[in-house]
């Protein structure tokens, strides 16, 4: 079986094996990533239309001036601890409202990576994975630390360049 597997890799040209790998990531980027942004894109609408956003702003502008960040910058952090594309969707929606900058974009981008969406991972990887569950608040701790950290990092490059 293994060797009629082989044969069949072989077989196919790079032409069919890239459009089978454009495929697949079509699929994902239009069941799994471009929902997550779509949403955020609402949510921050809709909180800008309520005005809660201002008041998000508000209630977090202290602590996130700490990264050199408005307030609204902390929706981002919320948002990439559920999921990555909706915190890119959040950052850009943001971003279009005038209430970050490219530069607190870029800040937060690499934050938004390292948290990496643990309240996901949590469930489809920790938990399949046996680890036990007093373990998953400093898995997520860990999270937000690196991504903080990366805000600071980020904010030091920012200020040579």
């Amino acid at each position: 079986m293994a060797n009629g597997e082989t044969a069949e890799v072989k077989s196919k040209n790079i032409l069919d094996l890239f459009v089978e790998g454009a495929r697949r990531g079509f699929t994902i980027g239009t069941t799994s990533l471009m929902p997550n942004v779509v949403m955020a894109f609402v949510i921050i609408r809709i909180l800008d239309v309520t005005g809660l956003l201002k008041l998000i702003g508000n209630v977090f502008a202290p602590v996130m001036a700490l990264w050199g960040l408005p307030g609204e910058a902390a929706m981002v952090i919320i948002a990439s601890i559920m999921s990555m594309g909706g915190a890119v969707g959040m950052a850009v929606s943001l971003y279009n409202a005038d209430s970050l900058t490219a530069a607190q974009v870029t800040m937060l981008i690499p934050a938004i990576y390292l948290m990496g969406n643990p309240v996901q991972n949590v469930g489809r990887c920790l938990g399949i994975a046996g680890v036990n569950s007093k373990h998953y608040f400093a898995i997520i701790g860990i999270c937000v630390v690196n991504a903080l950290l990366s805000i600071w990092a980020m904010r030091f490059i920012l200020l040579f360049l």
